[in-house]
């Protein structure tokens, strides 16, 4: 498991970067205003997928280890701008509620189970951070005023994508094949890919040469894996089609 952020920091950061969520939706030209980076979206739109997934992620936690997860309701969330801001508010504090009830260790129901990242409250809260980390860019996007993430974040955001994304005992369908990822920050990863799967680990000296690596910032590398850049936005090396192939790769278990 990658090195990452303790549990009440990653509970704290929910807390933070939501907060800055609402702010960049509160700047947005209007709900109805288009998402540049989720094609066919409105900022409405994206405030609903971001508040249904935290009441369905503290549903998932609370409910505890469960072959399933509890079915998503549809709430009614509403349009105008301070009650959505008050809703969104709203389903946050049921995540963190869970989450500090739960404990770092409760075991639940996760889509990224088969792979590194823990199936645990721990996990969540994780993937929480990085989810509401990128949908702020989104919505930063949106009002046309973008900031740059914490890099520490953005470092973990990386890692935390690999070990949940990119993590998986499915067969990888084509050549053995290793990437490289490097962060001008100082901090790199590998992800192995062959018959076993894939399987990302931290970067050291002796490891095997790459078929191909991606050079950017912390926050390009997180933007490009969560599908917010493109190839063309980092230094790519060696064999560009092993990335073309992992972008389009859907692996069944």
């Amino acid at each position: 498991m990658t090195e990452s952020l303790e549990y009440p920091a990653l509970l704290r950061l929910i807390e933070e970067r939501s907060a800055v969520f609402r702010s960049a939706v509160a700047a947005a030209p209007s709900m109805d205003a288009p998402v540049p980076s989720c094609p066919e979206w409105t900022v409405f739109d994206l405030v609903r997928h971001l508040g249904t997934g935290q009441r369905w992620w503290a549903a998932i936690v609370a409910a505890g280890p469960a072959e399933a997860p509890p079915a998503k309701e549809a709430a009614e969330v509403p349009r105008e701008l301070e009650a959505l801001l008050a809703w969104y508010t709203e389903s946050n504090e049921l995540l963190l509620s869970a989450l500090r009830e739960a404990g770092p260790q409760r075991e639940c129901w996760t889509w990224w189970s088969a792979g590194v990242s823990p199936a645990n409250a721990w996990g969540v809260a994780r993937r929480r951070v990085h989810e509401v980390l990128v949908h702020t860019y989104d919505a930063q996007l949106a009002a046309g005023a973008v900031q740059p993430m914490p890099v520490d974040v953005a470092i973990d955001g990386v890692a935390e994508f690999l070990d949940t994304c990119n993590s998986t005992p499915a067969a990888w369908p084509h050549e053995a094949a290793t990437i490289h990822y490097h962060a001008i920050e100082g901090r790199s990863w590998l992800l192995t890919l062959d018959g076993t799967g894939a399987w990302p680990a931290p970067l050291t000296d002796d490891a095997a040469p790459a078929s191909a690596s991606a050079t950017g910032t912390a926050e390009q590398l997180l933007l490009f894996v969560w599908g917010r850049l493109t190839l063309s936005d980092l230094k790519i090396e060696g064999d560009q089609r092993v990335f073309e192939q992992l972008i389009a790769w859907e692996p069944e278990e």
